[in-house]
Parts: structure tokens; C-alpha cells; sequence
């Protein structure tokens, strides 16, 4: 194993800290998988996370301010607003993918039956 100096080890975990800082919480990273497939409007966007309107308010503020989603309004009778992922969210695409791919490991290691 390759040995690390102490600058180095300490960059590497502030970087892990603020990405897990940014992405903390239950719901973040439901909400960008499911504007990975397509985009939303608020309550749809609601349902299909299954979260309350105030927290899938707060939650995107959040994501809006870090980039990772965007929000346009359109000028229609009443007032349409549709949420996306950015350019940038999209590069956690391997990230997610990662994550999704060890759960399920993880999953039918956990839910499979002793083999004493």
C-alpha cells in the first residue's frame, strides 16, 4: 500500500467532507437520480420522491444553489416551474452509480440466509 504524506491525507479527506456536507441528508441524492430520467415539476417531483413539499423546497434551494439543479419558470397561466439536474450534477453520475451497484451487493448480502 502506498504510503500517504499528512497534507496529502488531509486534502483528501476535507474533499470527502464537503462532498458529503453538500449531498447530506435523506433526500438529496433521491431527488438527483430521479431528475437524472427526466425533468419535473414541483408536485410531481414530490410524489415521484415521495417527500413533503417544505422539505423538497428546502432540499432544492439547496441543490439549486450548489449548481446541481436548475429551475426555470415559464411565463403560463398559472405560473409553470420545472426543476432539471445541471451539466455539473451529471457528474455524479459514476458516484451514483457506485453507490447504487455496492447497495445492492450489500443488500442481498444482508437479506441472504445463514450458510452455517
Amino acid at each position: 500500500m502506498k504510503k500517504h504524506g499528512k497534507d496529502e491525507c488531509a486534502k483528501s479527506r476535507m474533499a470527502v467532507m464537503d462532498t458529503m456536507e453538500l449531498l447530506s441528508g435523506k433526500w438529496k441524492f433521491p431527488i438527483i437520480v430521479t431528475l437524472t430520467f427526466k425533468t419535473y415539476r414541483f408536485k410531481e417531483l414530490a410524489r415521484e420522491v415521495g417527500i413533503t413539499p417544505r422539505m423538497l423546497s428546502k432540499e432544492l434551494k439547496e441543490l439549486e444553489m450548489n449548481k446541481l439543479v436548475t429551475r426555470t419558470v415559464y411565463d403560463t397561466k398559472p405560473v409553470t416551474v420545472e426543476y432539471a439536474i445541471t451539466p455539473y450534477a451529471k457528474t455524479l453520475s459514476k458516484v451514483i452509480k457506485e453507490m447504487r451497484d455496492w447497495g445492492a451487493k450489500h443488500r442481498a448480502l444482508i437479506m441472504a440466509p445463514d450458510k452455517k
